[in-house]
């Protein structure tokens, strides 16, 4: 799965090894130029947008999205026209067990094509995990 270079690296290593524990949020509302100045002051690639959702049923249900950096500097370029959390929240989301093998979020972001994975332990988010993060484990850190 891994080279034989790297796979020393990750042997028994699990997310919550590597993981940004917290996550930095806003609400669907939240505008454009306030998520980038958040992602700037915490020094963050990735901002979770929680929400709530009605269900046909009329209960509530919790719902989480992601903006990543890229998602913002898409969001100035011509044609776009998004202005909040909730319409620029278009990467999917994908998450990952707290408890998983790096190696499983290696393979997740890979299959997803993403840098930021939602990582989850029971069932809500306690932190992100990047690409950066697994690289540097690869790296020695």
């Amino acid at each position: 799965m891994f080279s034989q270079q790297l796979a020393p690296a990750l042997f028994n290593v699990r997310v919550e090894d590597v993981l940004h524990p917290g996550i930095i949020s806003c609400t669907p509302d939240t505008d454009l130029p306030t998520i980038a100045a958040a992602m700037a002051e915490h020094r963050v690639h990735a901002i979770v947008v929680s929400g709530i959702d009605q269900l046909l049923n009329g209960s509530e249900h919790l719902t989480w999205g992601i903006v990543t950096a890229l998602d913002l500097v898409s969001a100035v370029t011509p044609g776009a026209d998004v202005s909040s959390a909730g319409a620029l929240a278009r990467t999917e989301v994908v998450t990952v067990d707290l408890e998983e093998p790096l190696e499983r979020a290696a393979q997740l972001m890979t299959e997803h094509q993403l840098t930021h994975l939602l990582v989850v332990s029971g069932g809500f988010p306690v932190g992100i995990v990047s690409t950066l993060d697994v690289v540097g484990r690869l790296g020695g850190r």
